[in-house]
């Protein structure tokens, strides 16, 4: 069957990719650990199970408003209103499947085939396969250790051009963990001041940060909100990863053809899986806090531990739960040209899976999740290193 050429030139998601191999491994009876999946170990919570299975047994397990149930959006303006000091009302907030589809659904609803959308690399992987999707072009701003893998003025003044219709923020960041400021942001926001560039920031690492406080760039003025798209969800924030429930505030415009789009499409998200989203939001704030300092701890723990591996060198991240170590260096000490033939051979003999940064705009660095227990990751970063010692005596 002869396949379309846009869909032919899409290139597969990395991080699904080793996951679903690491998977596959699992169930043939290998022993993997795997430091690539992009979310937390944690199950869901059983109040928002248990407000899940009383929905779905009183009734509600039908088709919604194409926007998500009225009572979810109430719910996300307040969250936003309690956590953001920022207010939305129903017509500005829109519930997809997932953060990622509503990113998708933004792309295609703002991009029209030749506009620029400038995203600063290391970039989550799906954010330039989205953009090229509805005809959009990604335009790549390399960023570096030197600014903690973070977008300055400066380098956005470099790649804005007449075409430019979009830059895309993520913060905290995957895969590198860093976290905007609010003087970072607000500098930011001063390049684009008067112009019409739509700023679309995604937030869903929000509740996961450590020494520094999230803040979003909406936040900083009603000019520079009226221009912003936020992109949220409950998928790491409430480990709801399988429920697919990710939302946008923003203009109430494209927010009413965000729910066109999903008229045409998926119709909306499962009613039973935005009752969860609505316990979520209803949840005692101290219970989130108490699953952030889980992750802090992780972060500490890792960040010692990839210290310890030979050539290899990693910045300390601020959020999410993700390293991100530059690993060309131990690559090549091992014999290999790229770090993407390093982490196959590392999967292939010692059956731990993680991510090449090639995926991510960033070739010489790998993407190591700390999102499972400190023993497994522990493990993990031992055979690791056993690999690295194997090659570099032989």
């Amino acid at each position: 069957m002869e396949l379309s050429k846009k869909v032919k030139s899409i290139t597969p998601s990395q991080t699904i990719e080793i996951t679903n191999t690491a998977r596959q491994l699992k169930a043939e009876g290998v022993d993997v650990i795997s430091l690539s999946a992009g979310e937390p170990d944690f199950n869901t919570p059983d109040e928002i199970i248990d407000a899940v299975n009383a929905a779905a047994k009183a009734g509600h397990t039908k088709y919604t408003a194409s926007a998500g149930l009225p009572e979810l959006r109430e719910a996300i303006a307040k969250k936003m209103q309690r956590d953001n000091n920022l207010t939305y009302d129903s017509t500005e907030i829109y519930v997809g499947n997932g953060a990622k589809q509503v990113l998708y659904n933004i792309f295609l609803a703002t991009l029209n085939p030749g506009d620029e959308a400038i995203v600063p690399s290391p970039y989550w992987v799906s954010y330039t396969e989205q953009i090229k999707m509805v005809g959009g072009e990604p335009v790549t701003a390399v960023t570096g250790e030197d600014t903690h893998f973070k977008l300055t003025p400066e380098l956005l003044k470099a790649h804005l051009t007449e075409k430019t219709k979009m830059l895309v923020l993520n913060s905290p960041n995957n895969p590198t963990g860093s976290v905007y400021s609010k003087e970072e942001l607000q500098a930011l926001a001063d390049v684009l001041a008067h112009t019409d560039i739509i700023i679309v920031v995604d937030e869903i690492y929000e509740v996961l940060t450590y020494g520094t406080k999230h803040v979003s760039i909406a936040s900083l003025s009603d000019e520079v909100k009226a221009r912003t798209i936020i992109v949220n969800g409950v998928s790491k924030s409430h480990s709801m990863t399988g429920w697919r429930v990710g939302y946008a505030c923003g203009d109430a415009e494209l927010i009413s053809a965000l729910a066109a789009l999903t008229s045409q499409s998926t119709t909306s998200v499962a009613e039973p899986a935005q009752y969860g989203a609505i316990a979520a939001y209803n949840m005692d704030p101290e219970e989130t806090e108490a699953y952030r300092a889980i992750f802090e701890r992780r972060r500490d723990n890792a960040y010692k531990k990839i210290s310890e591996l030979p050539h290899v060198t990693c910045l300390k991240p601020e959020g999410a739960f993700y390293l991100f170590p530059h690993m060309q260096t131990c690559a090549e000490a091992c014999g290999y040209e790229t770090v993407n033939e390093f982490v196959k051979n590392i999967l292939r003999e010692k059956h731990v899976a993680f991510v090449p940064g090639s995926g991510f705009g960033a070739p010489e660095y790998a993407r190591i999740s700390y999102s499972l227990s400190e023993e497994k990751f522990n493990e993990a970063i031992s055979r690791i290193k056993e690999f690295i010692e194997e090659k570099t005596n032989a």
